[in-house]
Order: C-alpha cells, then sequence, then structure tokens
C-alpha cells in the first residue's frame, strides 16, 4: 500500500491523454509513416493501418493500460502482481521483464536519431538550406562520429533533464504544451505542401486506396507501423496507467488517443508525400527512399522552394517536438521500472539511464563511423537495436500481455477493471481479439520480421 500511496501520477484526464498522445506521436508518425505509406501503396497501406488501429490497436493498448492502473506498478511489477506464491512463474517474469527492457534499449538509439534531427534545425537555422541538399551530406554527417556524438548527448540529456523533474512537473507539462504546438505546425506545414504545383497527385496517391497497390507485405507492414506508433508492447501504457485514477474513462481516452496518433500520421503523409509528388512528380525511387526520406529527399524538396529555408525549420522543430514527447515517454518508463525493481530514488534511477544511454547511443551514433567495425548480423549497431525492439522483441512483449490476460488475469477481472470508469461498449471486440486474432497477427509479424532479415522474402 505504501508503494501505492507514494507513486506519482498525472494530475488528471487531460494530463494523461497529452502525455500518452505525446508517447504515441513521435518518429515514428513524422519519419517512419511517410516512409512506409509511400513505399507500401498510400492509400491501400493508409486504410489498412486505420483498420488494425481501430482494432487491434485499441485491444492492446486497452489491455496495458488496464492492466497498469489495476496494479500500479510498471512492467515487471505489473506481472509479478498475478505470480502465485511459493511457486515459479517463468511466464509472468519473462512478460515482466522483456516489457519492461525494451524501452531501455529503444531511448538511447531514438535519441541518436533525435540529435540527427537537431543538427539539421540548426543547419536550417544558420542557412545551409542548399547544403544539406547536396549528394552525400547526410552521409558524410553520420560518417563523422564526433559530430553525431555531440547532437546525440544534446537530445539525451535534454530529455533527461525532463524525466528528472517528474511526472506532473516534467512528463505531463512538456506533454501540455508541446503537443498543442505540434498540431499546429502540423496542420500549417501540411497546408503548404498540398498546395504546391503538382502536390494533388500525391495527396490522391496517399488518401486514395488503389487495390493494385496491395501485396500482403502491405497489411504486415501496416502492422509493424501501428506497434510502433501506438506505442504498444514497449512498456509505456503499463506505466502511464498506473498513474492514472479509477475516475479515467479507458476507454473514451484510448478512442481519444488513437484518434489524435493517426491524425498527427496523416498530417505526416500530407506533409510529406504531396511534396515528393510536387518535387518529382512521383518518382518511384524516391518514394521508395525508405527511413533516408527524411534526412536525403525532403531537403531537397525544400531546396527546391522559394521559401525552403523557412519551411525547413519549421518542419525540423515539428519532428523535435515529436521526437521528445515520445522520448520522454521511453525514459520514464525506464526510470518507473528501475524505482520499482531497485527501490532506489527518482534521480538515482535517471543517472543510471544517463549511463545506459551514454553506452549504447555512443555505439549507435558512432556505428557508421569509427565504430563501423562492430556488425551484428551484418547491420550497424543502431540498425540492430532497432530490428530487435521492434521486430523481435516487441512482437513477444505483446504476446505475453495477451496470455497474461487469457491464462492469468481472466477476461472477467480485467472488464471489471475497465468498467469501472468505462461503458465498455466494444466489449465483445476486444475480447475476440484478445483471445483470437491478435496472438495471429503478432506471430506474423515475428516471423514476417525474422524472414526479411534472413533473407528468406523481402519487404
Amino acid at each position: 500500500m505504501e508503494q501505492k500511496q507514494n507513486r506519482s501520477s498525472f494530475s488528471g484526464k487531460l494530463g494523461f491523454v497529452l502525455s500518452a498522445a505525446g508517447a504515441s506521436v513521435g518518429l515514428g508518425n513524422i519519419w517512419r509513416f511517410p516512409y512506409l505509406a509511400a513505399k507500401y501503396g498510400g492509400g491501400i497501406f493508409l486504410l489498412i493501418y486505420i483498420v488494425l488501429a481501430l482494432t487491434f490497436g485499441y485491444t492492446m493498448i486497452m489491455a496495458e493500460t488496464a492492466l497498469g492502473r489495476m496494479t500500479h506498478k510498471s512492467p515487471v511489477s505489473a506481472y509479478g502482481t498475478f505470480a502465485k506464491p511459493g511457486k515459479k512463474n517463468g511466464f509472468l517474469g519473462f512478460g515482466g521483464w522483456i516489457n519492461a527492457i525494451i524501452p531501455v534499449l529503444i531511448v538511447p538509439y531514438y535519441s541518436v536519431i533525435g540529435g540527427w534531427v537537431i543538427k539539421y534545425l540548426f543547419e536550417y537555422l544558420r542557412g545551409n538550406a542548399q547544403g544539406l541538399a547536396e549528394d552525400g551530406y547526410f552521409s558524410a554527417f553520420i560518417a563523422d562520429g564526433a559530430s553525431a556524438e555531440v547532437c546525440f548527448l544534446l537530445f539525451a540529456f535534454f530529455t533527461l533533464g525532463i524525466i528528472f523533474a517528474g511526472v506532473r512537473n516534467g512528463v505531463e507539462r512538456v506533454s501540455r504544451l508541446m503537443m498543442p504546438v505540434l498540431v499546429v505546425l502540423s496542420v500549417i506545414i501540411a497546408v503548404y505542401s498540398v498546395t504546391r504545383p503538382g502536390a494533388l497527385a500525391g495527396v490522391a496517391y496517399f488518401l486514395v486506396p488503389n487495390p493494385a497497390n496491395f501485396s500482403w507485405m502491405t497489411v504486415v507492414t501496416a502492422m509493424g507501423q501501428m506497434f510502433y506508433s501506438l506505442s504498444i508492447a514497449m512498456g509505456i501504457l503499463y506505466t502511464y496507467g498506473s498513474y492514472i485514477g479509477k475516475d479515467v474513462d479507458l476507454e473514451k481516452s484510448t478512442t481519444q488517443v488513437e484518434i489524435f496518433d493517426t491524425a498527427i500520421a496523416m498530417l505526416a503523409g500530407l506533409m510529406i508525400i504531396p511534396a515528393v509528388f510536387a518535387f518529382s512528380g512521383g518518382n518511384p525511387d524516391d518514394l521508395q527512399a525508405g527511413p533516408s526520406l527524411m534526412f536525403i529527399t525532403l531537403p531537397k524538396v525544400f531546396a527546391s522552394m522559394g521559401v525552403g529555408r523557412l519551411a525547413g525549420i519549421l518542419f525540423f522543430i515539428l519532428v523535435l517536438l515529436a521526437a521528445v514527447t515520445s522520448a520522454i515517454s521511453l525514459l520514464e518508463t525506464s526510470v518507473s521500472t528501475f524505482q520499482d525493481e531497485l527501490h532506489w530514488s527518482r534521480p538515482k534511477c535517471c543517472i543510471l539511464m544517463a549511463a545506459v544511454m551514454l553506452i549504447i547511443g555512443t555505439l549507435s551514433s558512432m556505428g557508421y563511423g569509427v565504430l563501423s567495425f562492430i556488425q551484428i548480423f551484418g547491420m550497424a549497431c543502431l540498425d540492430f537495436f532497432d530490428f530487435l525492439t521492434n521486430s523481435v522483441m516487441m512482437p513477444l512483449a505483446a504476446l505475453a500481455t495477451c496470455f497474461l490476460i487469457v491464462r492469468t488475469v481472466g477476461f472477467d477481472k480485467i472488464a471489471r477493471e475497465i468498467e469501472q470508469s468505462s461503458a465498455f461498449k466494444r466489449k465483445k471486440l476486444y475480447m475476440f481479439f484478445l483471445k483470437y486474432l491478435a496472438p495471429i497477427f503478432l506471430v506474423i509479424i515475428l516471423l514476417s520480421s525474422i524472414a526479411n532479415v534472413l533473407g528468406i522474402i523481402s519487404m
């Protein structure tokens, strides 16, 4: 009881919704979603993503948030709550720790990408829009270990400072400030992008589903993106759920987070894909640019505009806001887990995470330069940590959540927790997905991702 009373909390429903939305709205929306949508069919990818978010995504968000609120603990301790005294519960230990370790591994390399965003914003502010558009600029920058490391450290220590301040003074306050600004900037840039000459073809490609662009990998990739974008299986929703009271309507809050997250993802698509069409006329090579779309193709787009410097400044401010809100969510989950398991103070746990971030982040930031000789399965360190967490550990963590509710907690108990504050209108959908479809989807994501790395299939 003492732990529950002393536990940090959000000030109310708005604080939770904005913080959870901040966790979801990040580089996954602004950076990852547009390049995947461009590569995997535009409108048909968007349609499949929305359907999955409203069904599978809804189910997993509700499950994790309810378990967090039920136990008032972060992932490891939440799973441990259901362990039977005197019995070895290996499954519960595995499920708790894999949910807890994922954000610990993600936030260092995520901070490296955040550092790249800082670098580009700085260059646009100093008027170097043309330099950023030159061929080879991005490759030369990430190969320069010192420059990339400094940018990574700037982003990392800024994020740590927010977490050090606590839940209400740090996480919630920053989310309340940044999320409205992020929305306004998204709308401004999207409107500018879709009004460029030739951009309407890009709008049609992104918004109108074309069955001819459909493939099985469109479904698999949309599932993986939904996972990444909604912060499922990262321990975040367990932790944030533990910070809210019994009066917060979980179903309504989940719907609001989903709508907010999907709207920002769509705005990001409208910012980027029409701009690429306006710049290249929909050149397939540009649409297939993949992860480099934001750092290589977009600067070329901005450089071709009369107000490219201003567009670049606004865009990378937006991306930086999104990156920070997600990074603080990942870091808060990590710190909360260490507080629960090690019984340390928040400052000591922040120092521990700073050490973890320094080690893994440095390996990632210098992995394309001075440490490029370190290759794991043929991947640089950042690419390996991204693959390990997103393609292997996250599906396993979500499977653990499904099994926890189906085998241990039970639908009746989880339903009672949700119904304390929610009408739970989609109860039947929730149970059907959690018991049958979600495990199948998760196994498909896991096997497809591993097969792709092994070269058995191409994504």
